[in-house]
């Protein structure tokens, strides 16, 4: 609780001074020691922050205050942008006490509805929600601070940045009309992607929202109970449904007797899967898991962000999708989106457009809305330079006697059964160095990229994945057949004869 404390005050003096540097970051990358906490982009809604050596990636997993004093951004979800930082401090200033933590969000819904878990998990704890400039504040006592964080984590529903400057005077709130313009430009815009119509397609504050909303629904439908995650997902896509709702199980085995034989045992409240998994790149398989789920009346929630729909087509064996837009559809790296998609061929189709704009706690936010679809604007082009950019560097690395292994769709046979016409495989490769860790910290220390969490951005974004989203567990993740010396890369747009010098160099060093 008061390392919490200090991270959010310290992040609350750095918002006075960041300033938006024009640096290039496919030219000039964040890679070494000195760069620890820059934001990636440099905007003050930078969704990334440099981690550029083992070291850092450490320090950072181990709470050290030096590290987490550096630091000028942050993944939203896992702690709080400079800009909600000050929200936070301004509100505990105005209405705390010694030893409380403050949680900004969009309005009194989703502040309630954090409450209500909060005083769940801890009865009696200290709760309260106050408005601040138009933003709702739940302020804990240091009981239910743990849980709070909880919440706003894996839900996704906390207050962005962008309301946050708006609420700071710091920069202005959008038209009423420009809004309506860009929502319907955004709806439209992925309606395509999917090929459904844009009234099944709703806008939410971060891809977690968009599966928080997906398992309310859900839940109306077919009451509570457990989900099955089928294959190695990312982190909060299993552990969202296991802490906020009714529990989750995971099934690693992914062959088809397997998943057969666990479906008739368990008839989870839905299936979820990820297409393809994080950090592994695997693919399940979709069609043969859709028509087993059908069978049993089980609706199937996929996530699409890694592969994009652009690249894959889900939605006929889908019940819901859901999507991070942060990643490659912004592109940029400083915006927090979700969609949800509700497919045309599910049987309860009709049920979940009546459901969801009921259970839905929060949409996009209006800034957000408008930064996402001015950004989007170019997704079909660029993303088909980053399938080729990604695919290019991953056919290189597989050439190198250093590398032990490469993984990328492009072999996945399950993959390529959902691959569209002119689709590819996306922006994301992981690879294992001979030489185990060891090697691993020495070509991650040396490479000159960018070095931090997320992806799809335009630059290119390396980091040890596991180590940063499963640190608490490497035994569990080890098991699961997931190293905790594997890099995972977001190939960005550099030149791909540069770009490719700079990861032999780091290899071959």
């Amino acid at each position: 609780m008061r390392r919490f404390a200090r991270f959010t005050k310290r992040f609350s003096s750095i918002t006075r001074i960041i300033k938006v540097i024009n640096r290039d970051l496919q030219l000039n990358p964040y890679w070494q020691a000195k760069d620890l906490g820059q934001p990636l982009p440099n905007s003050p809604h930078a969704v990334s922050v440099a981690l550029p050596t083992w070291k850092d990636v450490i320090a950072y997993e181990e709470k050290d205050p030096k590290c987490l004093s550096a630091l000028q951004a942050i993944y939203p979800r896992f702690g709080f942008n400079p800009l909600i930082a000050q929200i936070a401090n301004k509100s505990l200033k105005l209405y705390g006490k010694q030893g409380q933590s403050s949680w900004p969000y969009p309005n009194s819904e989703t502040a309630e509805k954090a409450k209500i878990y909060c005083q769940k998990i801890n009865p009696g704890c200290f709760t309260q929600i106050k408005e601040l400039s138009n933003i709702q504040c739940l302020i804990v006592d240091s009981e239910a601070t743990p849980v709070a964080k909880e919440f706003w984590q894996h839900t996704g529903l906390g207050a962005s940045s962008r309301l946050a400057a708006i609420a700071l005077k710091l920069e202005n709130a959008p038209q009423k009309d420009m809004v309506l313009q860009a929502r319907v430009k955004l709806k439209d815009r992925l309606a395509k992607l999917y090929a459904c119509q844009p009234e099944l397609v709703h806008l939410q504050p971060s891809g977690m929202a968009a599966l928080t909303t997906a398992l309310q629904a859900v839940n109306r439908i077919k009451g509570a109970g457990k989900t099955l995650q089928i294959g190695f997902p990312y982190v909060d896509v299993l552990k969202l449904p296991d802490k906020i709702f009714h529990g989750s199980d995971l099934l690693v085995d992914v062959s088809p007797s397997e998943i057969e034989t666990t479906l008739d045992k368990q008839n989870p409240t839905a299936i979820v899967i990820e297409l393809p998994s994080n950090p592994m790149l695997q693919c399940v398989d979709l069609v043969a898991i859709s028509n087993s789920a059908q069978k049993r009346g089980i609706p199937l929630i996929v996530d699409d962000t890694i592969g994009s729909p652009i690249n894959i087509n889900v939605i006929p064996y889908a019940d819901i999708v859901f999507s991070s837009l942060t990643k490659s559809f912004a592109g940029r790296g400083d915006i927090l989106a979700g969609g949800l998609v509700i497919s045309p061929y599910s049987r309860w189709k009709k049920q979940l457009s009546k459901i969801i704009p009921d259970v839905q706690l929060a949409p996009l936010s209006d800034p957000d809305v408008i930064a996402l679809e001015e950004t989007s604007r170019d997704i079909n082009t660029r993303l088909s330079l980053l399938n080729e950019a990604c695919l290019e560097l991953k056919r290189k690395l597989e050439t190198l006697p250093e590398i032990s292994r490469v993984l990328h769709p492009e072999n996945c046979a399950n993959f390529n059964k959902l691959l569209k016409a002119n689709g590819g495989y996306g922006c994301l490769l992981s690879f294992e160095l001979n030489g185990g860790i060891e090697k691993t910290k020495k070509v991650y220390d040396f490479l000159k990229v960018n070095k931090g969490p997320s992806l799809g951005t335009n630059f290119t974004l390396v980091c040890p994945y596991v180590l940063l989203a499963h640190y608490g567990e490497l035994g569990w993740a080890a098991r699961c057949g997931v190293p905790s010396h594997l890099l995972r890369v977001s190939v960005g747009l550099e030149d791909s004869t540069d770009l490719w010098e700079r990861f032999y160099a780091a290899i071959k060093k």
